[in-house]
């Protein structure tokens, strides 16, 4: 009788073993971790999701905590402990107003179109503000709609997800906390003269510091 494929020779570390074995692959990557990519990095058998589990429930309370983010996880600082890695900043970037709520559209509203983005804010969009945040990797091509002309669609990043502490888009404040905080304001409804972006930022010229990177 032959051996199933995917029995190994050898037994699984002990539990113990692989908890260790993720705290170490977590410490040593900036990025967010699958489970998927920890069974091809860890010995045949483990079980990281399980591994995982018991981690997390170890770091509770502790000054660095084991999150979701997305369908991966990743260590990071605790919260209320954030304050204490200020000086660890090396570099603050301003995003304009036109930045912050088309992002702020993008993360509400996904996958949305530019053209949706523009009848929302009922401003022009630059292409220089979409860029923008694909280069920071807060926003990125999603699927193409499925109607004639077939335009490109936007969704947030988990890069995007990481920086804000959030585990999914729908951990995002409701939109009346938004619109209170100033990221989202009362556009003309569609169909009116529409300005253009240039046009939009002169009328409003302060820049806010909400969304920093």
């Amino acid at each position: 009788m032959s051996k199933p494929e995917n029995d190994s020779l050898f037994e699984a570390p002990p539990m113990g073993e692989q908890e260790r074995m993720v705290e170490a692959i977590m410490f040593a990557t900036a990025d967010p971790v699958t489970v998927q990519e920890l069974i091809g990095r860890m010995p045949h058998g483990c079980d990281p999701a399980e591994a995982i589990a018991h981690l997390r429930k170890r770091y509770e309370g502790r000054g660095v905590n084991l999150v979701k983010i997305d369908n991966a996880w990743a260590i990071r600082t605790a919260p209320d402990l954030g304050f204490l890695m200020q000086k660890e900043t090396v570099e603050t970037r301003k995003l304009s107003r036109a930045a912050i709520e088309t992002l702020a559209i993008v993360a509400y509203h996904q996958p949305v179109t530019r053209a949706e983005i523009e009848e929302i804010r009922g401003v022009g969009v630059s292409r220089g503000t979409i860029d923008q945040l694909i280069e920071m990797e807060w926003i990125r091509f999603g699927r193409r709609r499925m109607t004639p002309g077939r335009p490109v669609t936007f969704v947030v990043t988990p890069t995007f997800l990481d920086h804000f502490g959030l585990e999914t888009a729908r951990d995002l404040p409701g939109l009346k906390d938004l619109r209170a905080a100033g990221l989202l304001e009362n556009r003309p409804p569609p169909g009116t003269t529409q300005l253009t972006e240039a046009e939009d930022e002169e009328r409003d010229e302060d820049q806010t510091e909400l969304f920093e990177e």
